[in-house]
């Protein structure tokens, strides 16, 4: 048996919509933190039969199988047995599919001696969840065209900027539209899909201008920036994608309000309600506190950024 670990990751510059065709590509680049708080578990076996067990239920998971399969052919492995589970709600807007497809294919390649490097472990937990091509590296990470090709890679370490992140959960249950399929019903219905897509590649680099400069003012200005436009993506596709519960805006209010008083601190919300609040080195506790104090608030999570997925 091998097990590996990941962290999911946080997009600064988010991407929402794929391109048309297989290999599960983007169809805007992407800026992320990894989040060291927050962890995926996933332990590998060969097994008399392919199986999936996540978070201790027996899944028949398509995402999951398919990617499994495409490996066995690649390499010639046999079935295998996967377990993976999450330290922290599944499915509910935390990126569970970057971290989980990231320890996946990171346990697969410790088990049957791949060998394989981490660009290429990036490149197959791609095919699994875009964003989890991201997970397989720590701090800083982008995942943007470069050659011809859709790759991922560490635009700067952990320790170089370590940030601060305090998530607020504001509802633990599952999402009711999954992100794939949010994504593709804003590609075909969003009047606005284009402009998203346009702008996007500007916000990226600008944002890794000001990841690379160290200018917590410049990325906190677009990371909330890509957060308001990908959500008011969402509320212009048909039917529209309502992911924010109460909970979600008095907390964008309360980071508002800490941001007045003086506070390094920003916001960003995926597709769920939960809600991330990026912070200057130092001020993490403080902003948590704040921020458990909301109602709504179920609870908060305090978090330095994480290292790339690695075998335990």
């Amino acid at each position: 048996m091998a097990t590996a670990v990941a962290h999911p990751n946080i997009a600064l510059v988010k991407y929402w919509g794929k391109q048309p065709g297989p290999g599960n590509v983007p169809a805007t680049p992407s800026l992320s933190i990894t989040v060291a708080a927050l962890t995926t578990t996933t332990q590998v076996e060969a097994a008399a039969k392919n199986s999936i067990r996540i978070d201790g239920v027996p899944r028949a998971d398509p995402k999951v199988q398919a990617l499994v399969d495409a490996m066995r052919g690649a390499f010639e492995l046999p079935p295998m047995a996967v377990t993976t589970d999450n330290d922290f709600p599944t499915g509910a807007g935390l990126a569970s599919s970057a971290s989980g497809f990231a320890a996946l294919v990171t346990a697969i390649d410790a088990k049957f001696d791949l060998h394989l490097s981490p660009s290429a472990r990036s490149a197959w937990a791609r095919r699994g969840s875009a964003s989890a091509a991201r997970s397989i590296f720590g701090g800083f990470a982008t995942l943007a065209e470069r050659d011809g090709e859709w790759t991922a890679a560490e635009l700067l370490d952990r320790d170089a900027w370590p940030l601060e992140v305090a998530v607020a959960v504001t509802d633990e249950s599952a999402k009711p539209v999954p992100s794939s399929a949010g994504m593709e019903r804003s590609r075909t219905t969003s009047p606005f899909y284009e402009a998203w897509c346009r702008s996007t590649e500007i916000d990226y680099a600008t944002a890794c201008r000001a990841v690379t400069t160290r200018d917590f003012d410049a990325i906190a200005r677009i990371a909330e920036h890509s957060c308001l436009k990908l959500h008011a993506l969402m509320l212009s596709s048909r039917p529209a994608l309502v992911y924010w519960n109460p909970a979600t805006v008095a907390v964008m209010d309360a980071v508002r309000e800490l941001q007045v008083a003086g506070t390094p601190v920003f916001f960003t919300i995926d597709a769920g309600p939960q809600v991330k609040a990026v912070c200057a080195p130092g001020h993490g506790e403080r902003v948590a506190n704040v921020l458990g104090n909301v109602p709504g608030v179920v609870r908060t999570v305090t978090s330095g950024l994480g290292a790339g997925a690695s075998v335990v």
